[in-house]
């Protein structure tokens, strides 16, 4: 049996859980959620990338993607920014829904498992 590892453990959640060969990451947000849907898309995306290295993966064995939008309207915007991050030919399984998210103010919510 293999350990569990848990990254930036708090009295709720962990960020990131490693189990095995896997990294399954909590939902990511923005840190600045002033801004319009393309930044915050990017600091999620940013969280993510962090968050994968401390758990010895990065964004191209990601193997699924969920992401929430508090404006589906968001869409076109959000998959603009997400094309650009994402590597060539290594694209994850992934889901988009609109979704109330816990801060009104916050427009996107980022949740990935990748491989290690």
């Amino acid at each position: 049996m293999s350990a569990i590892r848990r990254i930036d453990p708090g009295p709720r959640m962990s960020e990131a859980v490693v189990k095995g060969n896997r990294i399954y990451c909590s939902g990511m947000i923005p840190e600045d959620t002033g801004t319009d849907i393309a930044s915050q898309v990017r600091q999620t995306l940013a969280e993510i990338d962090s968050l994968l290295a401390k758990g010895g993966s990065d964004k191209s064995k990601i193997l699924t993607a969920t992401i929430w939008l508090a404006d589906i309207r968001d869409f076109a915007a959000m998959n603009a920014v997400w094309d650009a991050w994402v590597v060539p030919d290594q694209a994850p399984a992934r889901a988009t829904v609109e979704a109330r998210l816990s801060d009104p103010a916050m427009k996107v919510e980022i949740m990935v498992v990748a491989a290690i």
